[in-house]
């Protein structure tokens, strides 16, 4: 047995999805189970796609202002958006530049940042009389730490600022990497989730890059971004906290295929934090579409079926979120905790797994 450690505490969360924007819309559509999947305008969505599961209603300059959001892309508003309603439950009043401060991180997880701005202002290269007539003011979007930084700048976020990459996995990376900010003291507070935009490009790009037992399960594409907020178990607001960050581990699956690198995983989380399969409350699968999902529902059972566990899955309704589904899962068990009195103190086991091989498991101690 290894001896217990403290660590970060989820001190909140908010959420903008195709429940809608907000923590309250994120939790009233997953206890329904609504259906938010929509038919796309052609005129708008150029993709290969005829539905989509997008954020009602969102568009950046209704929801954010006018002021510095001109030149502002999808991926960048949905998480300056997800940061503006986390910081107004934090701080009660409406954000600004004096929201942070110094020793406030913040860590955001993704797939490529916008495909839709890098491809729009590649394009631009070509069709424009000289290469280099481009909008210069596009440009900032095409790089993959935009929407952080934006975040950053927005609301005077001046502690560490990192953009993490690793498919479907980026929101638990961009966990373990928050927590590692705030057990080495570099920052007081961090502020982790993941963001994905639906776009014409990313349809095209999954169109041509899924494989066929992934196109015979027919998920829609889903948008959206997921924060949390980290701090310290010793922080004045932790006793009141919603989670306890036990450990998040990560791998890379090899030849030998998904299944063996996800058991060695989440084996190892359990080994080095003390954790029996008996604490456990709940399993999250990250349940992507295919054979990859099968593998990983499969590998689960194996270790945590006798426990008889709650199984909270990614939600159906709201797409295939790619590099945000980790996130969505992570508070999609906090919310489901909440009506789930049994849950405290209990574990739970939150898992992803992409089709490049990367795998990743974190341990959350309910409160």
């Amino acid at each position: 047995m290894v001896a217990a450690v403290r660590g970060p505490v989820i001190s909140g969360w908010s959420a903008v999805s195709p429940y809608g924007i907000g923590r309250h819309a994120f939790v009233e559509g997953l206890r329904s189970g609504r259906r938010t999947a929509v038919e796309l305008d052609p005129a708008e969505w150029s993709g290969p796609g005829e539905q989509a599961c997008l954020v009602p209603g969102f568009v950046i300059r209704e929801v954010l202002g006018r002021k510095g959001t001109r030149s502002m892309d999808r991926v960048t508003g949905l998480a300056v958006t997800a940061v503006d309603r986390l910081l107004r439950e934090v701080t009660g009043t409406e954000p600004g530049p004096a929201s942070g401060g110094e020793d406030v991180a913040l860590v955001l997880g993704t797939n490529t940042g916008s495909a839709q701005s890098m491809m729009d202002l590649t394009r631009d290269t070509f069709v424009q009389e000289k290469p280099f007539y481009v909008d210069p003011s596009h440009f900032p979007n095409t790089v993959m730490n935009c929407a952080s930084g934006q975040c950053a700048i927005r609301y005077g976020l001046r502690g560490p600022n990192a953009t993490v990459a690793a498919g479907r996995a980026s929101g638990l990376q961009a966990l373990h990497y928050g927590r590692r900010l705030l057990t080495s003291g570099r920052a007081g507070s961090v502020l982790v989730g993941a963001v994905e935009e639906h776009s014409a490009a990313r349809a095209w790009l999954e169109h041509h890059t899924r494989g066929e037992d992934e196109r015979a399960d027919g998920v829609l594409l889903g948008e959206g971004c997921a924060v949390l907020r980290l701090v310290p178990a010793d922080a004045p607001d932790a006793a009141a906290g919603l989670a306890e960050v036990v450990l998040v581990e990560s791998g890379v699956a090899g030849p030998e295929g998904m299944e063996p690198a996800l058991t060695r995983c989440v084996e190892r989380a359990l080994r080095r934090s003390g954790v029996t399969p008996a604490e456990v409350w709940a399993v999250s699968p990250s349940a992507p579409a295919g054979t990859a999902g099968v593998a990983e529902r499969g590998v689960l059972e194996a270790l945590f079926g006798e426990a008889e566990p709650r199984w909270v899955p990614h939600p159906e309704p709201i797409g295939d979120t790619s590099a945000a589904a980790a996130a969505f899962q992570v508070v999609a068990v906090l919310a489901t905790a909440e009506d789930a009195p049994e849950a405290s103190g209990k574990v739970a086991v939150i898992t992803s797994v992409d089709r490049d091989g990367a795998v990743a498991c974190a341990l959350l101690r309910l409160r």
